[in-house]
């Protein structure tokens, strides 16, 4: 009966330190938004850009990971029509003064480390590549059973985007541009 109860000790023991096994999340980039804002002395601009692939990985209903890779050649201007500057201010942005499209079509994110900060939302730091850069962001989370989302402010000159930033050039007066952008993301899985 002893030998038994050894046995049976050994094996709660065991199955109670067999993890939950990760389970991948894949984002629906059709469902899937990421809104930016950059701003401006007089004023800023909205738009728009298109995640080609992601995903979230969880253990149990905890978030332990994260990959995600942004097409930015489909960078759009919202807040102007066509015939109001949009098609310049998109080529613009996607010249070599701002995100050099041509060479770095694609930006990368993957979540380094998470913390819980609250149930369901997490701190997230993660590697942030951008134009061959990678760069340390921090970001709160927040997920549900089936969404995920977060505001991410990136400092844009970590990744040599120096076009217009009043940290690197003197006499800009309103040409001045935020050396911050902000992206409002709303994950579908």
């Amino acid at each position: 009966m002893k030998k038994f109860k050894s046995i049976a000790l050994a094996l709660v023991v065991v199955l109670s330190a067999v993890s939950v096994t990760a389970q991948t999340k894949k984002v629906d980039v059709a469902k899937s938004t990421i809104n930016w804002t950059g701003k401006k002395v007089t004023g800023q601009h909205e738009g728009t850009i298109n995640l080609k692939d992601g995903a979230l990985v969880f253990k149990g209903k905890k978030l332990v990971g994260g990959t995600f890779n942004v097409d930015m050649t489909s960078l759009l201007a919202t807040d102007l029509k066509a015939g109001q500057g949009k098609e310049k201010l998109e080529g613009h942005l996607k010249s070599e003064d701002f995100f050099g499209t041509e060479k770095f079509a694609t930006a990368t994110l993957v979540f380094k480390k998470l913390v819980t900060k609250a149930p369901n939302v997490y701190t997230v730091t993660g590697d942030l590549t951008i134009k061959g850069i990678t760069k340390p962001v921090t970001f709160d989370l927040t997920t549900t059973a089936n969404t995920a989302s977060s505001t991410v402010i990136i400092d844009r000159t970590k990744y040599d985007i120096k076009y217009g930033s009043g940290s690197f050039f003197d006499n800009l007066g309103d040409k001045a541009i935020s050396d911050e952008f902000t992206l409002a993301v709303a994950l579908k899985f």
